[in-house]
Formats: structure tokens, sequence, C-alpha cells
């Protein structure tokens, strides 16, 4: 079991607390199997909705996958608590969104896309349909009569 964290860094304008919304959120990871090296080729979601039985009576996991060259089962589970905002004054420094419990499998690549939430970072306007699929994302904050943005994603895991 190994704990891996997926970190984010952004240039974010005049907003702060970009954050997952809801237990409905969507991870979508490509995960590589420690066992044979193999490396999924779509996305898989995790979510903390969705929890699997594990073989054996062992609990159960977000996500538990089967490799389709060894067929060995591999699960991964959100810590929950460790689910953090990114905030203002994280830009431009990589900073821990979430840490995965690994057992089988790591991530090796991430894609933001819908379900972030964040507010402006003067009138704490809640914007509520942050969408981050091309990379990057604009709005307008009417109430501080500013415009709003995040850019320059980036991403990497480390161990936690």
């Amino acid at each position: 079991m190994v704990k891996i964290a997926l970190q984010l860094k952004a240039v974010l304008e005049n907003i702060t607390n970009l954050r997952p919304e809801g237990e409905d959120f969507r991870w979508y990871l490509k995960l590589k199997c420690l066992s044979c090296g193999e490396v999924s080729e779509k996305w898989q979601y995790v979510t903390l909705e969705e929890s699997t039985p594990l073989k054996g009576g062992r609990g159960h996991a977000n996500l538990v996958s089967k490799c389709k060259l060894c067929g060995r089962e591999n699960n991964l589970d959100i810590l929950q608590d460790s689910i953090q905002p990114y905030c203002a004054d994280n830009t431009e420094e990589f900073r821990t969104m979430v840490v995965f419990e690994c057992r089988g499998v790591e991530p090796v690549d991430f894609s933001p896309r819908v379900g972030f939430v964040a507010e402006g970072a003067e009138s704490g306007l809640k914007f509520d349909e942050v969408e981050l699929t091309e990379g990057e994302w604009m709005d307008y904050d009417e109430n501080a009569q500013q415009p709003v943005g995040i850019t320059e994603i980036e991403h990497r895991f480390v161990k936690a």
C-alpha cells in the first residue's frame, strides 16, 4: 500500500479556493500496473461516491481494476481528508490537492475536467462550473468588476 499525492500548479488570476465539488467529483487518471508495468490506454475515473468490495472480503476500494496484460486485480482509494483547495497564495507552486492510497497500481497521468468550483479572490463570489478540460478557464467576477482565470495548469504525482 502506497500513498501517492496529486499535486497541482497553476496561475490563478483574481480567483482562489479551486477545489473539487462533491463526493461525485471524478478524478480522471491513467494508471500503471506495478506488477507488469502496463499503463492504461483509456482514462479511468475514481470518485468518493463509488465503492467496490475487494475479493476475499478484505474491505472496499473506490476503484478496483483488473490489469488487461497480467490479469492482476489492483485497487485505489481516495483519502477524503486529504482533499485540499488550491488557493491564490499557492499560485505557481505545486500543492497537494488529493492523496490516493494505491495497491498494485500508481497514477501516471491526470486529466482535470469538470466539477471544480472556485471563489473570487476579492469578492468571494462562488463560481460553480469551473471546467478545466481545455487546460484553462476564464470568466468575469461581476461583484469585483474584474476578469478571473486559471491558466498554465500542471500536475505531478509524489509519494505522500
